[in-house]
């Protein structure tokens, strides 16, 4: 009996081990797979191979880095006036297809929201919510309204995120003393979020909560990294 649990036990353990190789293997084929969908036709439509000694592996490697730097070309575009004009005119292009313009506004929109967001939030805080005790990540996004100030005196609006959907959650109009600052990049907070906290360990923010008098009892679910990503 007892050989048969230690038996039991250890094959357990070595499903734990082997499982993230065998994800890992099977994610990389599909990518490679996926990119080679890319390249080869690129590579047989310019029989690119006939400059690289018929090598085909050299061929694929110069056209991945040429989509690369078509990709980085198109986003510096993106940030130009030109560009600005020109990707507006392709929106409007695919908007007008019945069932692309379904899938590419989808995406279009979810890829936005999530760079504005990124892009216009002030710092990360935590708030009590949604009751004193239990605190949540939000994002200052600015300071309220004067109309608001009045009432509440000085406070700041809080964007607190629904987790792993962070394209949705609540505004919250949060008293200054009540928003407690904690050195995390909006990035580092967002992928905090959208991996529901599996992909961080315990973090500095219980420690620096607790530099701000904020009582944590149990925020295992917030924890992070020593280092925060610029």
């Amino acid at each position: 009996m007892v050989r048969l649990q230690t038996i039991r036990r250890s094959f357990v353990a070595g499903i734990f081990f082997v499982a993230p190789l065998i994800v890992t293997i099977v994610a990389l084929r599909l990518l490679i797979g996926w990119v080679s969908g890319f390249v080869n036709p690129i590579v047989q439509a310019t029989a690119l191979s006939r400059y690289t000694a018929d090598i085909a592996l050299v061929a694929q490697g110069i056209t991945l880095v040429a989509l690369l730097g078509l990709v980085a070309l198109l986003g510096y575009l993106a940030q130009r006036s030109f560009g600005q004009w020109l990707f507006e005119w392709f929106d409007r292009a695919f908007g007008i297809v019945p069932l692309v313009s379904v899938i590419y506004t989808s995406v279009r929109q979810m890829t936005n929201a999530l760079r504005n967001r990124e892009n216009h939030y002030e710092s990360v805080v935590l708030v009590e919510y949604p009751r004193d005790g239990v605190y949540a990540v939000g994002f200052v996004t600015g300071e309220s309204p004067d109309s608001v100030q009045t009432v509440t005196g000085e406070a700041f609006n809080v964007f607190v995120p629904t987790s792993p959907n962070v394209t949705g959650g609540r505004l919250l109009i949060v008293p200054e003393a009540d928003a407690y600052d904690i050195d995390i990049s909006v990035r580092r907070a967002l992928r905090l979020l959208m991996t529901t906290g599996m992909a961080e360990e315990q973090s500095d923010i219980e420690q620096l909560a607790a530099e701000t008098d904020v009582t944590l009892p149990d925020v295992d679910g917030l924890g992070g990294e020593d280092s925060d990503d610029t």
